[in-house]
């Protein structure tokens, strides 16, 4: 069947770039595809000055629900390198969205599963529907995980839980993962979009500056002993101090207006 709608649909509104993965029937599955367009629509964002954040949701049923096996079979009909090939790029796209220097939100509107939850684990904030299920899924097709879940989940939620979803292939409600700390809130199905778009307005009204550095201070300090990173943060400080945005916020405060940040 022939399809008239991209597999990634992209739609830049209120600050944000909305990245919704659009292969309902397919479940959202990732192909070398979906891989790409993710990839384009990540370099249009960061170019963007205007893009203060992204958001990545589904549309159907889930969320994603990992690489599509099917395609795969039949596309590597079963020659490991090109396994390999699939294997190497989705870690990238994963690796590329972790790193990517704005607030990433992920709107887990389904089912999240395998590569789907990789995918999550990527994103800086969670927000889920209340019908939503999140699992690694792996284990149940004899699969090992190939896009991070077995490096990021337990960092996420610690090591016996991660194990728990990594050997049982499990879906869990999301409602069970906002107390393990995976999930940041959840909203009834009819108003996850709005509860994403008043997170979105709220981000875009912050210092895109502030919220880059936020974001590279956080993850690099949590590879780094305390006193280490301790030592980073008061570095980026420093030098933040002379920044225009550290300058525009504290005179916005004494003249009791709304800052106009500009990302410098």
């Amino acid at each position: 069947m022939t399809r008239t709608e991209p597999c990634v649909i992209t739609d830049v509104r209120d600050g944000a770039v909305w990245m919704t993965l659009n292969r309902p029937a397919a479940m959202n599955s990732i192909t070398p595809e979906v891989v790409n367009l993710l990839g384009e629509a990540l370099d249009r964002a960061e170019q963007d000055n205007t893009v203060r954040s992204v958001v990545l949701t589904g549309n159907g049923r889930a969320f994603c629900a990992g690489a599509d096996l099917k395609h795969v079979r039949q596309t590597t009909s079963g020659d490991p390198d090109a396994v390999s090939a699939f294997l190497h790029s989705v870690l990238a796209l994963m690796e590329r969205l972790e790193a990517f220097p704005k607030p990433v939100i992920a709107g887990v509107n389904g089912l999240a599963l395998a590569g789907g939850l990789e995918l999550v684990l990527c994103c800086d904030l969670v927000l889920a529907a209340r019908s939503a299920k999140l699992g690694d899924a792996h284990a149940n097709y004899g699969l090992l995980p190939g896009g991070g879940s077995s490096v990021r989940l337990p960092r996420k939620i610690g090591p016996t839980r991660a194990k728990y979803l990594l050997y049982t292939g499990d879906f869990i409600p999301a409602e069970s993962l906002m107390a393990w700390g995976l999930v940041n809130e959840v909203y009834d199905d009819d108003a996850l979009m709005d509860g994403i778009q008043q997170l979105v307005s709220r981000l875009s009204d912050k210092s895109p500056l502030v919220l880059r550095r936020m974001k590279r201070l956080v993850d690099d300090g949590l590879e780094q002993p305390s006193p280490t990173a301790l030592r980073l943060e008061l570095l980026a400080s420093e030098v933040h101090a002379h920044s225009h945005d550290m300058k525009e916020g504290l005179a916005a405060f004494e003249e009791k207006r709304k800052p106009a940040f500009q990302g410098r």
